[in-house]
């Protein structure tokens, strides 16, 4: 389909929106060429029902160029999932999306071309264009939430790969497990042991339930660590080990010069200091001490790099 936009001007030169399209909520923003935030609106998303979905989407784009006064921005979209070769989206956990052509129906309801990228590749390029990555040739950024996705920008430009699979690092197997690890927890992908079983909110949850028979979160456990709980310091502990054999087997393939942490777990300060102190046991550096050069960051935009992201698609 060749759908073109109904200006001349260079879209390097305009105002971009993005979408944040996510399970709960949908959230739109419009950056200026420099990055500013000209306008930001959060909304409900339509659960489990793809038309409205696709409505509600339409109209918020619809909302943000009437309030500025624009006509015809360029759309990006952020989406759980990735396209498939025939332009469908798979593997959402929003699954009203599974199997539908997102971006073939959203640039029909805009008229419009829509770029469309994972959630977690649309926070890597925030980070890398403008955030806490900016400049960096090589970055690799980390979503740690209710689940585990990432994504890589290689001198600017996002990495897909001819699978969309660039950055799917949560679904691999968790490495160097010792024998309480193996054979790991049961994942949805259908497998055992994956590493976002592991260092997800969730995972670290269900880990303190197996050590200590206390039902805590992410939060709450970081809080009671703080405070001097030895059980949920012991937790952080063992996590922070995961997170560290996971980071390093990243460093041993693609050896970025960045890694961004994003989403709720990140909110843990101490991630960024402990986890560099550690990975260097299992990164491959021939036994040379404090080698790893390597900076593990915390995101600059926060829970607004998505959104950011996805309006960088066109840059």
């Amino acid at each position: 389909m060749a759908l073109a936009p109904s200006h001349a001007t260079s879209t390097s030169l305009l105002p971009a929106i993005g979408v944040d399209l996510g399970g709960t909520k949908i959230e739109a923003v419009v950056l200026d060429t420099q990055g500013a935030s000209l306008w930001r609106v959060r909304v409900a998303t339509p659960a489990g029902d793809y038309r409205a979905t696709l409505a509600t989407v339409a109209a918020l784009v619809e909302r943000a160029e009437s309030a500025l006064g624009l006509k015809h921005c360029t759309v990006g979209v952020g989406t759980p999932g990735s396209l498939t070769r025939s332009g469908r989206i798979k593997n959402a956990n929003s699954t009203c999306l599974n199997g539908e052509p997102l971006e073939h129906d959203l640039a029909q309801a805009l008229g419009r071309p829509v770029r469309i990228a994972n959630d977690a590749n649309c926070l890597a390029l925030s980070e890398a264009t403008d955030g806490a990555a900016a400049g960096a040739s090589v970055a690799f950024a980390v979503i740690l939430g209710t689940g585990v996705g990432a994504g890589v920008v290689v001198n600017g430009q996002l990495l897909g790969g001819p699978n969309g699979l660039a950055g799917e690092w949560g679904h691999n197997p968790l490495p160097w497990a010792d024998a309480g690890e193996f054979a790991g927890p049961a994942c949805y992908c259908g497998q055992c042991g994956c590493i976002e079983t592991w260092v997800s909110g969730p995972g670290m949850a269900r880990d303190h339930l197996a050590r200590t028979g206390t039902r805590l979160d992410a939060r709450q456990i970081g809080e009671r660590a703080a405070a001097g709980d030895a059980a949920c310091e012991a937790t952080l502990q063992r996590y922070e080990s995961r997170l560290a054999r996971s980071l390093a087997h990243v460093i041993n393939v693609l050896d970025p010069d960045v890694i961004v942490l994003a989403g709720g777990v990140s909110g843990l300060e101490r991630l960024t200091s402990n986890v560099p102190r550690l990975w260097g046991e299992h990164v491959f550096s021939g036994g040379v001490k404090d080698s790893v050069q390597t900076r593990l960051v915390k995101s600059l935009h926060g829970d607004s790099s998505g959104v950011r992201g996805a309006a960088w698609l066109w840059r």
